[in-house]
Formats: structure tokens, C-alpha cells, sequence
């Protein structure tokens, strides 16, 4: 089977919500504690302003939701509809700002078989296309070690406790060059 890319539709949305919820509670049980899984929920999500911009996408394979994930031109760099202060939906400059990679889920089903590299690659080839030099993400845990091996270095190490309880993430940022356009 091969993965097939497109972008997330308004219909989409309850299946995506559905894998994010069953990554966020099975991918994470390696690096954080049952409260600190619960509290995730509360700083991430889907922000469904990706998928109104149309810079979010979806992969599938036979039909079957694998991950998804999405870039921005937006100031926001992490967290879901839900996330209230997080947002700001300020448009970024490409000639001074980072471009942001937002909300990447795999289902676990689907955990290191290149879902992630494949959306990854994507937006990175969108936010070159439309002018930005750099990308920028905040980190979950699980996600590090992918982000690390795509070429991403940490610039700052936070933890969030809007939740109930410190959930430890990593802002991540990588310079775009010419090959990102191919």
C-alpha cells in the first residue's frame, strides 16, 4: 500500500479529532505521566483555522486516516481551538518571520512508517513556496525525536501546566534552503 496526501476537508474533522485524541493518549505514554497525557488535551488540538487556510493535511492509506498535520502563515504556534490566549491569528511577514508547522498526529497504528516525514516534507515545501525561510513547531516529547531527524533544532524548552500539570514540549526551528521547494 502507499500513502495518499491531500488536504483536510470540514468533513474530515471528526475523524481527525478522533486520531489526534487516540495519539495524544498512546503516543505519549512513553514520555509522560497519566496526568501530564490528560492535561495534553487541554494545549493540543486541532485548530481548525488550518483547515480554512487550506495548509492542513490529511494521509491515508486504502481509506484509512494515518496522520495529519499542517503548516501556517499565522503567529500561532501551537494549540487547538480550545486553547483560547495561545491564538493569534496575526498574519507572519516571510521576509522576518518563521512559518509555523502545526498540529501533526499519526495514528498509532501508523507510528514510524513515514506518515510524519511525508506531512512534514509537504508543509515544509508550502511555507518555502509562499516565501518563508524558516519553520518553526513546538515539540511533544514523542514528537522530538522525528523532528530532531528531520533536521529541526531545539531553541527553547517550556512547559505548559495550563492543563493541571506541567506538559514539557520543545520549540523547534529549521532554516528552509533550496531543496525544500522540490
Amino acid at each position: 500500500m502507499s500513502f495518499a496526501l491531500r488536504l483536510a476537508l470540514e468533513e474530515d474533522l471528526p475523524a481527525v479529532r478522533a486520531l489526534m485524541a487516540n495519539a495524544i493518549d498512546t503516543l505519549q505514554r512513553a514520555f509522560l505521566s497519566s496526568e501530564q497525557i490528560v492535561a495534553s488535551r487541554a494545549v493540543m488540538g486541532l485548530d481548525t483555522q488550518l483547515v480554512a487556510d487550506r495548509t492542513y493535511f490529511i494521509v491515508e492509506e486504502a481509506g484509512v486516516l494515518a496522520g495529519c498535520g499542517g503548516w501556517s502563515r499565522r503567529a500561532t504556534l501551537y494549540g487547538g481551538d480550545h486553547s483560547g490566549s495561545l491564538r493569534e491569528p496575526r498574519l507572519l511577514d516571510p521576509a522576518r518571520d518563521a512559518a509555523r508547522v502545526r498540529a501533526m498526529y499519526t495514528h498509532p497504528g501508523f507510528a514510524r512508517r513515514g506518515v510524519g516525514r511525508l506531512i512534514l516534507a509537504r508543509c515544509e515545501r508550502a511555507a518555502a513556496e509562499a516565501g518563508f525561510q524558516a519553520v518553526e513547531l513546538m515539540a511533544t516529547m514523542s514528537g522530538q525525536p522525528l523532528y530532531l531527524a528531520a533536521g529541526y533544532r531545539p531553541i527553547e524548552a517550556i512547559s505548559d501546566d495550563r492543563g493541571g500539570a506541567p506538559v514539557p514540549m520543545v520549540r523547534m526551528r529549521k532554516e528552509l534552503g533550496p531543496a525544500a521547494t522540490r
